[in-house]
């Protein structure tokens, strides 16, 4: 659980609890399994998780495995994922990364009112009958939430205008 005494500079609090404007149900649909157990420990983003060399695996639950047919290694996919040990109620945000504090829907720190988190990874392998699927990396605790899955699409997923290029 993340300590919710810990207020920087600069941050500002919602006045009410996210947690209690609840205006629809989400089924968890499995969870992943990766190498973090400690907040401390766990990579700031993707990029840096792949730069660590360490996979993780997404385990669905019972019912679910059949929703993966057409899914196969090398392709690419959307996880999104429930940020379950993530603050809720910080609406200003002060991350040490930046000069200044920033609104919460400016950053992707997993503290946000509803702390669902995405990340695009690639398959290195699945098990259609066991509903388990290996990913190159994953920014997140051992045992977080899954909330779905989407193939991720080069012509629907990049924005119009945007050319793509890789970061020294």
């Amino acid at each position: 659980m993340t300590d919710k005494t810990e207020i920087r500079d600069g941050e500002r609090l919602l006045d009410f609890d996210p947690a209690q404007r609840t205006e629809a149900g989400v089924a968890f649909i499995g969870h992943i399994r990766s190498p973090w157990t400690a907040r401390a420990e766990c990579p700031r983003n993707i990029s840096t998780a792949r730069e660590d060399g360490r996979g993780a695996r997404i385990v669905l639950r019972e019912g679910y495995a059949e929703g993966l047919a057409g899914l196969e290694a090398g392709r690419h996919l959307m996880v999104l994922y429930w940020m379950d040990r993530a603050r809720r109620d910080l609406i200003v945000q002060n991350p040490r990364h930046t000069e200044a504090p920033r609104g919460t829907f400016a950053l992707r720190s997993p503290n946000r009112p509803n702390p669902i988190a995405m990340s695009a990874v690639t398959i290195r392998s699945i098990d259609l009958a066991s509903g388990e699927i290996e990913i190159d990396a994953i920014d997140c605790l051992d045992g977080t939430p899954v909330v779905d899955l989407k193939p991720w699409l080069p012509g629907i997923d990049i924005p119009a205008g945007v050319s793509v290029r890789e970061e020294a």
